[in-house]
């Protein structure tokens, strides 16, 4: 069944956890999506996973659109979000709208997902008043990562949780249907999961959040680069590419492959005309 933004709410409602892992193309999407997940972000991170950048900072909208298109491809039942990129909306309301609107056009976004509190309400009010919408992001928000000095847990003072906690009603009262906390404390989690009446999504959160998003690389051992603490490790299957990699390597430098199996192979009448009438003629000339 179609998953929606009223699912995510329903969940809540029925106390049910929601599950969520990033997808960038086609065929993970497809994967993750038969899989029966609840909601497929195409997240900014790309910028580091797929194109190799130090952070989400360089990333554009023409490299948003281009993911989410190919993700939405291969998202049949779950619900596509999109990241919308470093400056697409801090500069105003109207670029906001502007962009979210190409990501949903374009991209074929379902929802899209701004990172901030106090200071984006006004970009999160007006989308939302466009018919989009908007999953919030509180925690720690990785194109912030210059202010906050690297990635660093965050709500680690009195004023931090307070702002935080106040800054998540404001996103509800703006119209987000989720907010995602990242890399918080989990008692400062189940405060902002209690206190809210829509779901919060977890990644580095705690148990108690209404649901949990993890990011495929991460997950599966695919982006070396980073190693959080906070991610469960399903499988290292980098690790087994890596190995198999070297395998077919050896197997190529060796004559193993290709093998008979994965040959093609002429008919024997016309391999015997071939030589009869083609090679044997080519010597006599020569």
């Amino acid at each position: 069944m179609k998953k929606t933004v009223q699912t995510f709410r329903q969940r809540k409602e029925k106390q049910q956890k929601i599950s969520m892992v990033t997808a960038y193309d086609y065929s993970t999407a497809k994967i993750v999506d038969e899989a029966d997940i609840d909601g497929i972000l195409v997240g900014d991170s790309l910028g580091m996973v797929c194109l190799g950048h130090p952070n989400t900072l360089q990333v554009t909208m023409e490299d948003m659109i281009h993911h989410a298109k190919a993700a939405s491809r291969g998202t049949k039942n779950a619900l596509l979000v999109v990241d919308m990129p470093f400056m697409s909306y801090q500069t105003s309301a109207y670029d906001a709208v502007v962009n979210a609107g190409r990501l949903v056009q374009e991209g074929h976004a379902e929802a899209i997902k701004m990172e901030g509190g106090e200071e984006v309400i006004d970009q999160i009010k007006a989308c939302v008043k466009a018919q989009i919408p908007v999953m919030g992001h509180l925690g720690l928000t990785p194109q912030s990562i210059h202010s906050f000095g690297g990635y660093k847990i965050q709500g680690k003072t009195l004023y931090a949780c307070q702002k935080m906690i106040h800054e998540a009603a404001l996103l509800e009262e703006a119209g987000v249907f989720a907010i995602v906390l990242e890399c918080i404390p989990a008692e400062l989690a189940q405060m902002i999961s209690e206190h809210v009446t829509i779901p919060t999504i977890g990644i580095g959160a705690g148990v108690h959040c209404d649901g949990q998003i993890l990011v495929f690389h991460d997950m599966f051992g695919l982006y070396s680069e980073m190693n959080p603490s906070f991610v469960k490790m399903y499988e290292n299957s980098g690790s087994v590419m890596k190995t198999k990699i070297q395998q077919y390597i050896q197997d190529v430098q060796n004559g193993i492959f290709p093998s008979q199996e994965h040959s093609f192979h002429m008919d024997s009448s016309l391999l015997t005309q071939i030589q009869t009438d083609y090679l044997e003629d080519s010597k006599g000339e020569k």
